[in-house]
């Protein structure tokens, strides 16, 4: 038999005494009350008619608590009760809803407009009578349809986390006529924004007949501050091939109880978010505060990074762009450092926490004999350091090429104390310009020290790889995106992001989008291919690499047991 896993806070205690049996009352939509009793983990049945959380196919339902959400409490639970004015009011209401089933199977399952609404009307869905999709064989997407976070297992271990499959559901729980959509971008620009507003707005209006679609002006504040635009298929035509948002963007400016106030009064019923990791997180308190006042409005993000440190997701969108626009200027510092004697051309590339950027940029150009990301540390003097490494490549070929992000080396900066306590309006910590500073360092050195003579040319593109329109595969994966995004949130689905996972498009939990970050495992292989390609040393000390190396068989151990932490990345997929 199948289980759910559900909040632990659904739960009434009778009896609090550590040392006896406990025993609760369980409601579900104040109409069904089990009395059942537990130790650690609470397990009961209930008729496949309850409908618990529109599950068909589960006939029993685990509550446990999620220690990831895990906020120092301790002795009893309060009382708690499962219906839309007071469910949201516990910070524990918010919980992981987890599928579980035979061979280790785990759903991370996304919340539903039904688990807090009760009976919920449902319609057909409009695309069985579009033309468009007459030739497509299987028009909705199965129930049961789910998608493997970690497609290599072991064949004795667990099944592992799965997420629900991304796709159009047979029966949608909103009508057509009655859909009052917005957009709001948020953060840095990125490659492909208008690419994901023009198709949100065009799914909406030629797949479900959505005519009433705003566009939210620069950013969160947006909802509260300026006006909107209207926005439909005329108005979007072209925007894809334009850079930046057309919408306008902004950081900080969240003011939750404002957003929704204003989502609320001006009757919207779908919010699509577009931004990063601080913009999913500030998604999904508002999906709280709307599950709070239980409303019925479906808030759906998808996940915007140039830096590809969001983690889940094979890669975000603009990230091929980027990548493809840094060949530009690697290319360009190659040619000036091969066009005179002791040329050095530096790139500074965007990563200001995690160097995908940079990475792949050196593995696409072949160029670059030296690649600085914030993740593997680097030390400028002395042997086997960063200024050695130049000599020797000087010497051997007359000229060479460094690539470093931008938040590389920060640590080493004669500010560092400072610049690590200040931050913009997104939390994000103000960098000093590594760039500048490193090719002054190199300079000094070779020019003071060694006496060597350099032509050192610092090109900085970072703001021009951000600002282009975004290229055939990514305007490709932003269609996916955007159209998955729109499948979900007429299914009734919200408190989710869409991505892609191994390839499928999925519905993802705000919480797995928001509880880490994304970076580049310099243990793993695709580090190890570009060491071999630029051939520069690790700049790791001894000790440096025997815990490097501990922490590697740890994880291969983890691995091996069948369970594997969520800190691998696109790389590890690789």
């Amino acid at each position: 038999m199948d289980s759910v896993i559900a909040p632990l806070c659904l739960f009434i205690p009778l009896n609090c005494n550590n040392n006896k049996k406990k025993s609760y009352y369980c409601y579900y939509n104040s109409n069904h009350i089990l009395n059942i009793s537990t130790k650690n983990t609470i397990r009961f049945s209930v008729p496949s008619s309850a409908g618990i959380f529109n599950l068909k196919k589960f006939t029993a339902v685990s509550f446990r608590y999620d220690h990831r959400y895990r906020r120092g409490r301790s002795g009893c639970l309060r009382r708690a009760v499962m219906d839309s004015s007071n469910s949201a009011s516990s910070p524990d209401m918010q919980k992981p809803k987890i599928v579980t089933g035979p061979g280790g199977y785990v759903l991370e399952d996304v919340p539903h407009l039904s688990d807090y609404i009760p009976d919920l009307p449902t319609y057909p869905n409009p695309l069985q009578d579009n033309p468009a999709y007459s030739v497509v064989k299987q028009y909705f997407v199965h129930v049961d349809d789910t998608v493997p976070q970690k497609i290599v297992v072991h064949k004795d271990g667990p099944r592992g986390v799965h997420f629900r499959r991304a796709g159009p559901r047979q029966r949608v729980y909103f009508d057509s006529d009655e859909v009052h959509a917005c957009i709001v971008t948020c953060g840095g620009l990125c490659p492909g924004l208008n690419t994901v507003i023009r198709e949100i707005v065009c799914g909406l209006y030629h797949m479900y007949g959505v005519k009433k679609v705003l566009g939210i002006d620069g950013g969160y504040r947006g909802f509260y501050a300026k006006n909107t635009v209207h926005l439909d298929p005329k108005v979007v035509n072209d925007i894809h091939k334009r850079g930046g948002t057309i919408l306008g963007t902004s950081r900080g400016g969240h003011d939750t109880s404002k957003i929704v106030d204003s989502i609320q009064d001006r009757g919207i019923n779908q919010v699509y978010i577009i931004g990063g990791d601080g913009t999913q997180g500030g998604a999904a308190v508002i999906f709280e505060e709307i599950r709070r006042r239980g409303l019925k409005v479906s808030v759906v993000g998808i996940p915007k990074t140039i830096d590809n440190d969001i983690p889940v997701i094979d890669k975000s969108f603009g990230f091929d762009t980027a990548v493809e626009e840094a060949q530009r200027a690697i290319n360009a510092a190659h040619v000036e450092a091969d066009s005179i004697e002791n040329g050095i051309g530096l790139v500074k590339l965007m990563g200001r926490y995690s160097g995908f950027i940079a990475m792949y940029a050196t593995l696409a150009s072949r160029d670059v004999d030296c690649c600085l990301i914030p993740e593997s540390p680097f030390y400028l003097e002395g042997p086997g350091g960063l200024f050695e490494y130049i000599e020797k490549r000087l010497k051997e070929n007359g000229h060479m090429v460094i690539v470093i992000a931008e938040g590389a080396g920060q640590e080493l900066l004669s500010e560092s104390i400072q610049s690590m306590t200040l931050k913009d309006a997104s939390g994000n910590k103000l960098l000093q310009d590594v760039g500048l500073w490193i090719s002054q360092r190199i300079k000094d050195y070779f020019t003071k020290q060694r006496k060597i003579p350099i032509n050192l040319k610092y090109i900085d593109p970072t703001y021009m790889i951000r600002a282009i329109p975004s290229n055939a595969s990514d305007n490709v994966y932003c269609t996916l995106l955007a159209q998955s995004a729109v499948h979900g949130a007429m299914a009734g689905y919200t408190g989710f992001t869409s991505g892609l996972v191994n390839g499928r498009q999925t519905y993802i939990p705000f919480y797995r989008i928001i509880e880490k970050r994304n970076s580049v495992v310099i243990t793993d292989r695709m580090w190890a291919r570009l060491l071999s390609s630029t051939n520069q040393p690790s700049f790791l000390c001894l000790k440096d690499s025997i815990e490097d190396t501990g922490d590697e068989e740890q994880s291969n151990q983890l691995l091996a047991n069948g369970h594997c932490g969520e800190e691998d990345s696109l790389i590890s997929k690789i």
